[in-house]
């Protein structure tokens, strides 16, 4: 019966103990939110809610995982979504991690016009 997803009052799906919030929505795009599995989707979560959500957004993913779980995935399952910005963010300031992390696993590759 845990994958049974209900509505919780908040309107947020609760999957396995865990609410993913409706706001997600717009950061979630590339899956239905109604099929999203907050243990099996995990990586995606999180990779999608760092780099593409706001801090009120990362704050409520603090709230769906822990800091070492969001640790553990941003260093073990690298996803190439972020702006050099935004990665050195989250490396440096957000997650404090002293470890040097191979930015061509992170670190999308963004090609301008050349007029």
């Amino acid at each position: 019966m845990d994958n049974i997803k209900n509505k919780t009052e908040s309107g947020a799906l609760k999957t396995k103990s865990r609410d993913i919030p409706n706001g997600f929505k717009l950061l979630l795009w590339s899956k239905d939110i109604k099929n999203i599995d907050a243990e099996n989707d995990k990586i995606y979560i999180i990779h999608q809610v760092l780099s593409y959500g706001s801090i009120e957004d990362i704050k409520l993913l603090l709230k769906i995982y822990s800091k070492e779980e969001i640790k553990n995935i941003f260093i073990n399952y690298p996803k190439r979504v972020y702006t050099r910005q935004i990665f050195l963010f989250l490396k440096d300031f957000l997650l404090k991690l002293d470890l040097e992390l191979d930015e061509q696993n992170y670190v999308k590759k963004i090609t301008r016009a050349v007029k």
